[in-house]
């Protein structure tokens, strides 16, 4: 049940931002799914003992592959998919909460959140980062491919 109401709280929550962002309404149902397909992985690792840094690096990599698969898709930005994606994934609270105990004199607990904070919010930049890489990778190999096979049955 309470997979169900996440996936229900994340597919709303993205699809709200992507409204916010003016994203054009034929992908706001596929913005909400790339948000759902990422906070799932994210709550499931995190149910599952993952720590919340490499469960975050893996749903933002996998939020990257789905953005610029419907990237490709739509013939749009991959920006549009990806924001909404990442949203539920940024630390906020966390960073909130370091600074609430800085003002508070508590440095220790504050730089433990703070910390904690940029550790997420460097696992998320890492995961879009290499699936992009990935993705390069990818479609270079098989524009190469296609070159080679073109060229040898050419002739």
């Amino acid at each position: 049940m309470d997979y169900i109401v996440q996936l229900i709280l994340s597919f709303f929550a993205t699809a709200g931002i992507a409204v916010i962002f003016n994203v054009p309404r034929r992908t706001l149902i596929y913005c909400g799914f790339v948000g759902v397909v990422g906070w799932m992985i994210y709550f499931i690792l995190t149910e599952h003992g993952m720590d919340v840094v490499n469960a975050s690096f893996f749903s933002s990599f996998i939020i990257a592959i789905v953005s610029h698969l419907y990237a490709r898709r739509f013939k749009m930005p991959m920006i549009i998919f990806i924001v909404g994606g990442i949203i539920p994934l940024v630390p906020g609270g966390m960073a909130y909460n370091a600074m609430r105990n800085v003002v508070e004199d508590d440095y220790v607990q504050g730089l433990q959140y703070g910390l904690k904070a940029f550790l997420i919010t460097g696992a998320i930049v890492i995961g879009l980062v290499f699936a992009e890489v990935l993705i390069q990778l990818i479609f270079r190999s098989v524009r190469t491919g296609k070159a080679r096979f073109q060229k040898v049955y050419k002739k």
